[in-house]
Order: structure tokens, then sequence, then C-alpha cells
């Protein structure tokens, strides 16, 4: 950091730009968006699609809106797969996934009060 104290989403913000510098076959972003906030975050992703188009792109978070775009997700529990499928058919399954969207819905709602 040479001197310069930096936020944690700074930190997120310029390891993102690092991978996608080095133009990866596969990307993997693991909980990469975790410290930034929720309109940062929907910036981010715009720019990311552009770079993820045509490549592998592993996304792992805990936030729905990180990776409800995915042509695939796949939903862990406790160590386990427990749902896979795009967003609109894991909402619809009423699962785990449709649970943690309808909470993260709410949150976003107050945060906006």
């Amino acid at each position: 950091e040479r001197g310069i104290t930096l936020s944690g989403g700074q930190k997120q913000r310029a390891s993102i730009a690092r991978a996608v510098l080095r133009e990866p076959k596969i990307l993997i972003l693991d909980d990469a968006l975790s410290a930034v906030d929720t309109y940062t975050e929907e910036e981010i992703l715009k720019r990311l699609r552009q770079v993820m188009r045509g490549r592998t792109s592993i996304i792992i978070s805990h936030r729905i809106s990180t990776v409800k775009d995915a042509d695939h997700i796949v939903v862990l529990h406790e160590g386990k797969i427990t749902e896979q499928g795009t967003h609109e058919q894991l909402v619809a399954l009423g699962g785990i996934y449709a649970e943690l969207h309808q909470k993260q819905l709410l949150e976003q709602e107050l945060e906006q009060l």
C-alpha cells in the first residue's frame, strides 16, 4: 500500500482489476464485492459482465445481487449442494435461495429509507 491506507472496498476493486488485466480463461471471484455498498457493487458488476462474457467465471457470494444474472447458480448449505438453477428458477422453488433473496430485498429497502 506504500503509505496509503485503502478501505476494504478499494482493496477489493484493486484485486479485481489486477485479475481482469491478466485476461484469465477462468475468472474466480470469492466474495469479491462484500466490502462495497450495493450501488458500487452494481456499477462494478456492469463492467464485469463484459469481461466475463466468453469466459468461465465462478462467483462465490453471500449476496443474491452479485449472482442473480449468472447462467447457473449453485446453492450450498452446510457444505452440501441443496439447490441449483437460474435466479428465476430458484426464486420460484421457494427454498433457501428464495428466502435469502427476500431477506436481502427487505434489507435494501431499509437502507434506502
